[in-house]
């Protein structure tokens, strides 16, 4: 447990002692798309059907517009607080090239993310930037999810499958998801496919690889496998998707800034992406997900070249 105690006020629950904990650094380090900077303490975050505001006042963590059942029920799996990351940095920080990455993202947290949410956001990032990714899917929220309140603003929920389901290939070109609409819209129905399938009790072996909570089942080399039978999904989104979403801890996400980390510190120039995947995973082991995260980081925002 990463936090010495827990209070709830009226609307609010305050993570007292809390460790290893940055929320712009959690916020900003690639694995999310629904926030809003306040300032660098403070954050709005859209997740789980919810709006929250986030406020980090030293080893303190306010979380507005939430109570302690919804805390124990999704923020804390949300954020990750019953893991020890001060006992996964010291493994890695043992890899002397590793720890600076590690000390300069010290509060960097894994998040758990809804699984079809996570799908839908890295079939959009390829070939994306985090601004133009972070539009998208707020478009989709605005015109498919459901509407939120806080403070007087309007937020909007990511949309259920069902909620999607409606949804043409034109309106989701009109999102800027570009020519990567063909690859939503066909997941999309695919998954609900599966969904109805699974209600109905004819689930087919056919369908049954686009059931998301079947793939996060499997263990981490066939959930890598199975992911890519969506389109649009191929290594790298795949990673993403386990590792943001489906607790497999030893994806090697491998996109431009990983790629210039592992070169700049371990590999040779010539490598291809899916070599480096294989070598972090093999250097990194189970922790590799969270290697990848303080490498890439440390790579943007020290904006390391080749």
């Amino acid at each position: 447990m990463n936090y010495r105690n827990i209070i709830e006020n009226d609307n609010s629950i305050i993570i007292e002692g809390v460790k290893d904990f940055n929320i712009k650094q959690i916020l900003e380090c690639g694995q999310c798309f629904r926030w809003e900077r306040i300032s660098d303490k403070n954050y709005i975050v859209v997740a789980y059907r919810r709006v929250i505001e986030v406020v980090q006042d030293g080893d303190n963590v306010i979380i507005y517009n939430t109570n302690l059942n919804d805390f124990n029920e999704i923020w804390k799996n949300y954020f990750d607080l019953d893991t020890d990351y001060s006992v996964l940095k010291g493994e890695l920080a043992k890899d002397e090239t590793l720890r600076k990455s590690v000390e300069f993202g010290y509060g960097i947290r894994i998040l758990n993310q809804d699984p079809f949410e996570m799908l839908i956001s890295f079939i959009v990032s390829a070939r994306n930037s985090i601004p133009a990714i972070m539009k998208t899917i707020k478009k989709m929220s605005e015109k498919w999810g459901d509407e939120l309140s806080y403070k007087g603003n309007t937020y909007y929920a990511f949309p259920t499958p069902e909620q999607f389901k409606g949804a043409t290939l034109d309106e989701i070109k009109e999102t800027g998801a570009s020519f990567r609409s063909k690859y939503i819209f066909d997941t999309i129905s695919k998954v609900n496919d599966a969904i109805e399938a699974k209600n109905n009790g004819t689930l087919t072996e056919e369908l049954r690889i686009f059931d998301l909570e079947y793939i996060k089942s499997l263990p981490t080399d066939e959930c890598h496998i199975a992911l890519q039978n969506f389109m649009g999904v191929g290594a790298k989104v795949a990673d993403c998707i386990m590792l943001f979403s489906m607790e497999k801890k030893s994806a090697f996400p491998v996109d431009v800034w990983v790629k210039r980390a592992m070169i700049h510190f371990y590999v040779a120039p010539d490598v291809s992406l899916n070599k480096i995947r294989v070598f972090g995973r093999d250097k990194f082991g189970e922790l590799s997900g969270l290697a990848q995260q303080y490498l890439f980081y440390y790579a943007r925002e020290n904006n390391i070249k080749l």
